[in-house]
């Protein structure tokens, strides 16, 4: 089996969109834009698609959300190349060419999630190669099912905040997620709403349910250590990029107060990064984004080293990308998953895209062992709605 060729395509939403309030969610453009920013200033509305043609039919799929015009350049310029005519089972191999290819400018950001949306598609390859899913190629199930958590609240009147949480929690989530919506320039008063929010969601869902909670790099470690003790009656079971994800010290100063456990690593990149995490004790759960961080070559290491601190993995953003890591590793408890709603941020492009993403029932969802692969195809129809760059 041998790579004859490759296709990059830029699917660029060009329907209506859900409008967002200020203060929708916190994010790192806050403290520039003096409390009048809400998330449509850090929303995406573009994914890319990659598809790696082998010489015996089969076709693999991968994908980006992060930058994907300039993702594509980059595999379209330096990645490609490099590809024709390799046998996508040299994956390890392939990986470290790419990698070290692009260290000169790339290593994270871009760079890597270039390189990820190229290595899941070669898992793809490989999986339907062998006529396995992807995660039997990891170790096979380590659970029957993937439980996974609601993640969409957002800072909303908190009348639709309590009706989101209830439904929720009706539809047999036993675990969901929420944002803030205010950060350091709000001052005090802000800090007050952003515990209105937590309260809301945990007395309508009650103690029985895991509720988690997600500042997206909107905050500073001066103000996040202001939070804590006010949010530490809510029994979070984790809150979410407190701070700059270069801030690491930050984060370990956050995790050793104790008051609530600390997550992060959406926004990291590479072994070397978790590992400077790790040895940090910056963090009580990993959050990497497989499309991010590598692809499944470089996110099957990463898993690995955050079980040797004991640390779970419980990666963003959901997809099947990280399901197929997930139900590979014991390390791994749970996942993310949004659910499908109208086009807003951007987390539920995807939906639209592929065909073959599982859908959650009370709580779970499953992998089929008869679906070789990841389990996805392209939508073409779906991508009526969208303008298509190749």
């Amino acid at each position: 089996m041998k790579i004859k060729e490759i296709r990059t395509r830029v699917a660029r939403w060009k329907g209506k969109t859900v409008p967002l309030p200020p203060h929708f969610c916190t994010n790192p453009m806050d403290l520039l834009e003096f409390g009048a920013a809400s998330m449509s200033t850090f929303a995406f509305h573009g994914w890319l698609i990659v598809e790696i043609f082998t010489d015996d039919g089969l076709v693999g799929i991968g994908n980006a959300a992060l930058s994907p015009q300039v993702t594509k350049q980059v595999i379209d310029l330096y990645l490609k190349p490099l590809l024709l005519g390799a046998d996508p089972w040299d994956h390890e191999f392939l990986w470290q060419h790419m990698y070290r290819k692009t260290m000169a400018f790339g290593r994270k950001g871009i760079g890597m999630t270039a390189i990820s949306a190229v290595d899941i598609a070669l898992w793809d390859l490989m999986g339907k190669s062998a006529r396995q899913p992807v995660y039997r190629l990891l170790g096979g199930k380590t659970k029957p099912r993937i439980p996974v958590y609601a993640s969409r609240l957002y800072s909303t009147p908190l009348d639709q905040l309590a009706a989101e949480a209830r439904r929720y929690k009706e539809e047999g989530y036993k675990a969901m997620k929420l944002r803030f919506g205010w950060g350091p320039v709000d001052g005090a008063s802000g800090m007050q709403r952003n515990v209105e929010l937590v309260r809301t969601v945990r007395e309508t869902v009650g103690d029985e349910i895991d509720v988690m909670a997600d500042a997206y790099m909107g905050w500073t470690l001066d103000y996040a250590k202001r939070m804590l003790p006010l949010l530490e009656p809510f029994q979070l079971r984790w809150l979410e990029e407190p701070v700059i994800p270069d801030d690491i010290h930050g984060y370990a100063e956050l995790k050793a107060a104790g008051r609530i456990p600390i997550s992060g690593g959406e926004h990291e990149f590479t072994l070397y990064g978790f590992r400077e995490l790790l040895e940090a004790r910056a963090v009580d759960y990993i959050q990497f984004d497989t499309n991010r961080v590598g692809g499944i070559t470089q996110a099957r290491k990463i898993a690995a080293l955050a079980e040797a601190h004991s640390v779970p993995v419980i990666p963003h953003a959901g997809q099947m990308h990280n399901y197929h890591v997930v139900m590979a590793s014991l390390n791994s408890p749970m996942a993310e998953y949004f659910p499908i709603v109208d086009v807003e941020v951007g987390n539920e492009m995807f939906w639209y895209v592929f065909t073959g993403e599982p859908q959650a029932r009370n709580g779970y969802i499953e992998l089929h062992e008869d679906v070789p692969g990841l389990g996805l195809s392209v939508n073409e129809k779906g991508l009526e709605k969208f303008e298509v760059t190749e």
